[in-house]
């Protein structure tokens, strides 16, 4: 803030610092603790807290444990506060979540499909029309992640699915819709989430791989993936780095993803594999023969090795599929990499570390995308104005997870 910023524009900047804050701990720190890292004098932050609570934006509640003295209060979500619904679309099945200020996460729904981009997206879209509905002004936006790459307007490609420039918003029936809908990679969500909440916190550059049925990766610089020209960033697994001829469903060949996920497992033992049918099958796989999880980690490690050497990251952060990888070959996996990697990069290779996040990245990284949007001067002044009428917080210790919003609740 400069020297002209009135006083008006500096308490807006600091209502947005202090959401922001919340929001990235998880709801976790007192009050107290919020107002020294962001470095507010007591005074200032009180009158915050409260105004965010006259807006059903924030909500204290006495911290947990004993205490001496005045009850030490934490700041989260109100229980009539802001609701962002978020998406992970697999190639097989769809997962439904509502999620609150601070990152709680509701499960809603979990639903298989055939794959076909109608029966994956015109029942997710119904669910959700359904929940906005029921949510009403409290819903701040919509965030889908896919397992392919994404255009900008929405367009999706999922190669091994037969997708092909497939409208993603027009589908759900939310093309022109209110609240807005952010669509992105499943791969560089998963990277955002880690950023904000995992192993990449804090990392300046650090490489993202996600395995499922086969493998996506992001570079992350100062927790953000990397987006390229057209919003189609997220592909290391359609580069030639793991030693594979065979000609991919992108049109390419050669890609790292023929060797590494799911469908390789499957095809190393001659199963059916493609058409995003076969998890099962692939996880026991996955448990059961060590001849297919060497070959696919070996390929892995290749890949990472040329990876380190093109971008110098200071960890690889492997999801999905990649962390049994790791843990079931890790010899392998390193056997593959040593050698590739350059003689400077050995001297210091990055950590390859298993995701805090597990299969929950995407999910996740769906919801950060709406509340990217939301926590600005313009979001919260939306959020205002659709809510003049706000009454003042209550101490009623609900959370959005036992008012409105019924499912299962998830870490």
């Amino acid at each position: 803030m400069n020297g002209a910023t009135t006083s008006g524009e500096l308490r807006a900047h600091n209502r947005v610092r202090l959401l922001r804050a919340v929001h990235d701990c998880g709801a976790t720190r007192t009050r107290s603790q919020l107002t020294r890292e962001l470095k507010l004098a007591r005074g200032t932050a009180s009158v915050l807290v409260a105004g965010l609570a006259e807006d059903a934006l924030l909500h204290e509640e006495p911290a947990p444990g004993p205490a001496r003295g005045r009850p030490t209060q934490v700041p989260g979500p109100h229980p009539r506060g802001p609701v962002a619904l978020a998406a992970d679309i697999r190639e097989d099945a769809w997962e439904l979540a509502a999620c609150e200020l601070g990152g709680r996460v509701t499960v809603l729904g979990v639903r298989p499909h055939d794959g076909t981009p109608q029966d994956a997206l015109g029942p997710l879209g119904e669910a959700v029309a359904g929940h906005a509905r029921r949510l009403g002004p409290r819903l701040i936006g919509v965030g889908v992640a896919l397992a392919g790459p994404i255009r900008h307007g929405g367009l999706v490609d999922i190669g091994h699915l037969g997708w092909r420039s497939v409208d993603v918003p027009a589908l759900l029936g939310l093309a022109d819709a209110e609240p807005p809908l952010a669509v992105g990679n499943d791969t560089a969500l998963a990277a955002l989430a880690e950023a904000r909440r995992g192993r990449l916190r804090g990392v300046r550059v650090g490489v993202h791989l996600h395995v499922d049925f086969d493998l996506g990766g992001v570079l992350v610089l100062d927790g953000r993936a990397v987006p390229g020209a057209s919003g189609t960033g997220a592909e290391f697994g359609h580069m030639p780095l793991g030693g594979s001829t065979r000609r991919c469903p992108c049109g390419a060949a050669g890609c790292w993803a023929m060797d590494v996920g799911a469908n390789a497992l499957l095809r190393h033992v001659g199963l059916a594999y493609g058409g995003g049918r076969g998890r099962a099958q692939a996880e026991r796989v996955l448990a059961t023969s060590e001849e297919a999880v060497t070959a696919n980690a070996t390929a892995l490690g290749r890949g990472i090795a040329a990876l380190v050497n093109a971008h110098d990251p200071e960890v690889v952060i492997l999801s999905g599929h990649g962390v049994e990888l790791r843990e079931r070959a890790a010899g392998a996996l390193m056997a593959a990499c040593g050698p590739g990697l350059m003689a400077i990069r050995r001297d210091h290779p990055p950590r390859i570390e298993a995701s805090a996040l597990g299969w929950r990245g995407s999910l996740l990284g769906a919801m950060e995308s709406v509340f990217d949007a939301f926590l600005t001067t313009e979001g919260l002044e939306l959020w205002r104005k659709n809510h003049p009428d706000q009454a003042r917080d209550t101490p009623d210790r609900q959370s959005v997870m036992h008012s409105t919003l019924a499912g299962e609740s998830a870490p």
